[in-house]
């Protein structure tokens, strides 16, 4: 299939000052001068046309190979995102309902248990209700993350391995089964394995290998060449990567070797791909559910993914879910223009990666914006730096 570029345009041409765009600039440029982190690469886009696109520093702080515009960065949690369109995919085929338990298609998760701590004994209550789709796209299934807390669950996370690499997706499912949920469904937002889940999910709805349904479904028709769950040996030499400490705490950076064929699949945070292969996502995202010739989503579906799902009785964890933000199917969603300590519209909607990597999307401003770095420790100062930075370069 043949894809069309994104096309570029100066700045000037869709509303965006180049001397401010400049600062943004030289701001990565400092930071990578005084060895903050080895390399970013940036890409905004405004009324579908990429008005900045530039790389930074270094690729590989070993080598010393320099920063390229197509570079190629895990993504990690940015996948929630791809993954949650596959499933909202199915969902327009009529092959589910978001009100549908899990357990329909999941046994392993048919009949939650929440965990409950009484005299530093954890014990366990059925859950009140069934774990629907939508509370696995909107992270209110009560499942969590073995590293968002030290409770007695996220212990028997840790004892249930559940975050080993040795396992498919339906075997991490099983897992996930094993152990007791952190909260009843439906009942707060926390963020969690939900879309690990429901990749395995679109295994068994699709009949295919997670990685093989992306391919088809979405990445091979929106030209994304350079995303999947391994890199090829072709194109090692492309992969980012981070300093061996990071320069801020003096923490050892693990991340996720891509260079071997991945066995777990992750849903919720496997992918590695190129800015330009985002950034062709985003642009389908933006522009109703289309790219080009190829549609994957009608646009009402769009709308309801990117609506907030919270409402104002489910509580969200602040850490995460900044003030005036709640959450849709597989995005954050900004409710309020104030309050957040940067700016942005109602109705943004975002996500970012462990590693570093960030993203927004603004309906209102007919913006998107991508930045990535693997640089772990640091990737909230990153994320409200560059949003900062790419908001005061907007003239009109």
């Amino acid at each position: 299939m043949t894809t069309l570029p994104l096309q570029t345009v100066e700045p000037a041409g869709v509303g965006l000052d180049a001397a401010a765009l400049g600062r943004l600039s030289a701001a990565l440029e400092s930071r990578i001068a005084d060895g903050h982190i080895p390399g970013a690469v940036a890409l905004i886009a405004r009324h579908g046309k990429v008005a900045y696109f530039n790389s930074f520093g270094q690729q590989n702080p070993v080598t010393g190979a320099p920063m390229t515009n197509d570079s190629l960065f895990r993504i990690y949690s940015m996948t929630k995102a791809i993954v949650s369109v596959g499933v909202m995919m199915l969902w327009e085929e009529g092959r589910l309902l978001l009100g549908d338990p899990i357990g329909k298609y999941l046994p392993a998760l048919a009949n939650p248990q929440v965990g409950v701590v009484k005299d530093g004994v954890l014990t366990t209550v059925p859950a009140d209700r069934a774990i629907t789709v939508q509370d696995l796209l909107r992270h209110t299934s009560g499942l969590t993350y073995e590293f968002r807390g030290t409770s007695l669950v996220h212990k028997a996370y840790v004892d249930a391995r559940i975050s080993r690499l040795k396992q498919t997706n339906e075997e991490h499912v099983a897992a996930l089964g094993s152990v007791p949920l952190l909260h009843q469904p439906g009942a707060h937002w926390e963020y969690s394995r939900s879309t690990d889940v429901l990749g395995r999910l679109i295994e068994v709805i699709s009949g295919q290998t997670l990685g093989v349904f992306l391919q088809e479904r979405i990445l091979g028709p929106l030209g994304m060449v350079d995303t999947g769950f391994s890199v090829p040996e072709a194109d090692h030499g492309r992969i980012a990567e981070p300093f061996a400490k990071d320069p801020e705490n003096g923490t050892d950076v693990v991340l996720l070797d891509v260079r071997r064929k991945a066995i777990f699949e992750s849903g919720g945070g496997g992918l590695v791909a190129s800015t330009m292969d985002y950034a062709r996502f985003m642009a389908m995202l933006i522009n109703g559910g289309r790219l080009d010739k190829v549609r994957l989503l009608g646009r009402k579906t769009v709308e309801l993914m990117t609506s907030d799902h919270l409402g104002a009785d489910i509580p969200a964890s602040p850490d995460l879910l900044p003030p005036g933000h709640g959450f849709g199917l597989g995005f954050a969603v900004r409710t309020s223009a104030g309050m957040a300590p940067f700016p942005g519209s109602v109705g943004n909607y975002y996500w970012g990666g462990a590693a570093g990597t960030t993203f927004w999307v603004d309906p209102v401003e007919r913006l998107f914006a991508v930045l990535m770095i693997q640089a772990p420790v640091q990737r909230e100062h990153y994320r409200v730096l560059f949003r900062d930075l790419v908001y005061a370069a907007i003239t009109d």
